[in-house]
């Protein structure tokens, strides 16, 4: 019973689901303020998903049904099970050998199969948005796992979240180093591509492709895909201030409202760099992360072998 609770409520699918919806209500809010509009409220997250699931699903002419369907299936469930383990590792200690790398490779399923739904479905605009996700997934992808090389120097080589979690606990956090504060700004855009925002939204783009790689779902289908970046809003967020934002503290009440507190800054960052910048096109965006954050990935990495 104790472990059907911690899968389905704490710290399980439903307290992701609200925390990851009040972070994508948060984002919104802030974006209203910069514009000078109030914005929704606090429901409206949970009220948009819902809504999706009392629709009718339109499988279009001429599409590859199974994988059109199977598509957002596969998404909702590698993003559930990287919040399971994500979230024991965080709130119960609970680990195991590796699990760094089975993270990254859950955190891959979702935009691989966002790229064959999209491919299935034979609409050319969402080719066209699928086209682009595959060159965007191959900077923003590379450049995680830089930031991730780092944590792992600076945990002496363990791929074990625990680990990496206990390293700053003894040692402080990983952002009060100069690596760490260069691993912390590739992870941030990785947040930012990975949740498709502006200026990295190119493969949904609304304004030119009529959101691109999703143009052809609805109803349930469309819900399972917006339950899954809900979903991430908590989950990549807190897998950032994991690998290098961890207070050094045995209070579980000042942990907890440490987390909350670095959670909140992050969500702002995310909404600063939204409502700062026009949307990028994938040619820029291919630059920004193979000729900029790249090569200063690898600066942090010869940072982090030299110990600064």
């Amino acid at each position: 019973m104790s472990a059907l609770i911690s899968y389905l409520i704490f710290p399980g699918f439903l307290f992701s689901l609200v925390v990851g919806g009040i972070g994508w209500w948060l984002e919104r809010k802030f974006t209203a303020r910069f514009q000078y509009r109030v914005g929704p409220p606090w429901y409206q997250t949970f009220f948009d998903i819902m809504k999706l699931f009392l629709k009718e699903t339109i499988i279009p002419k001429g599409a590859s049904k199974i994988l059109f369907i199977i598509s957002p299936l596969i998404t909702l469930s590698a993003v559930i099970i990287f919040n399971f383990m994500l979230a024991e590792a965080c709130f119960l200690d609970k680990s195991f050998v590796g699990d760094i790398l089975v993270m990254l490779y859950l955190l891959i399923v979702p935009s691989l199969f966002i790229i064959l739904g999209a491919l299935s479905s034979r609409n050319p605009l969402a080719l066209v948005g699928a086209s682009r996700e595959i060159k965007i997934m191959l900077s923003y992808e590379f450049v995680f796992i830089v930031s991730l090389i780092i944590i792992i120097i600076k945990s002496n080589g363990s791929l074990m979240l625990a680990d990496i979690i206990n390293n700053q606990l003894i040692h402080g956090m990983t952002l009060k180093s100069a690596s760490g504060v260069i691993g912390f700004i590739l992870a941030l855009f990785y947040i930012q591509a990975k949740l498709g925002i502006v200026p990295f939204d190119a493969a949904e783009a609304e304004q030119e492709i009529m959101a691109g790689t999703i143009i052809e779902y609805s109803g349930p289908l469309l819900g399972f895909y917006r339950t899954a970046k809900t979903l991430l809003y908590f989950s990549l967020p807190l897998l950032v201030i994991t690998l290098f934002g961890q207070v050094a503290t045995s209070n579980p009440v000042y942990k907890y409202m440490a987390l909350s507190g670095e959670y909140l800054i992050i969500i702002l960052l995310i909404s600063v760099i939204k409502n700062i910048n026009p949307r990028l096109r994938v040619k820029e965006i291919l630059t920004f992360f193979w000729f900029f954050l790249f090569p200063l990935g690898i600066l942090g990495i010869i940072l982090a072998i030299k110990g600064l």
